[in-house]
């Protein structure tokens, strides 16, 4: 069945750095949109990063441009984001989505923590 793993979170100081990573299974990787969003409990999840199916085109939400940086190994079947000058205001559970084009929704993974905090 389809499956996403994030992987990468944990507690970094501002401005400090992280790596996160979601691996695949389960479908066709390559044929897929993979998006990055982020949840505040409380607070609706909100969209971070996406990249087409080729990884050669990248989207992402005004707050993250210049520091995050999304990219995938479609050999690996994973799906990277790369962010650098983390803010307090980044802590979040962050989630790997798979989205078939053309469709809505797609496959959702369990999530993994972000904290920035001195």
């Amino acid at each position: 069945q389809v499956q996403l793993v994030e992987s990468g979170g944990g507690l970094v100081q501002p401005g400090g750095s992280l790596k996160l990573s979601c691996a695949a299974s389960g479908f066709v990787f390559s044929n897929y949109i993979m998006r990055w969003y982020r949840q505040v409990p409380g607070k609706e999840r909100e969209f971070v990063a996406r990249i087409d199916t080729t990884g050669r085109r990248a989207n992402y939400f005004d707050s993250a441009k210049g520091r995050f940086t999304i990219y995938r190994d479609n050999a690996k079947k994973t799906v990277y984001l790369q962010m650098n000058s983390l803010k307090p205001e980044d802590t979040a559970v962050y989630y790997c989505n798979a989205l078939y084009p053309g469709t809505t929704g797609g496959h959702w993974g369990q999530g993994t923590q972000v904290t920035v905090s001195s």
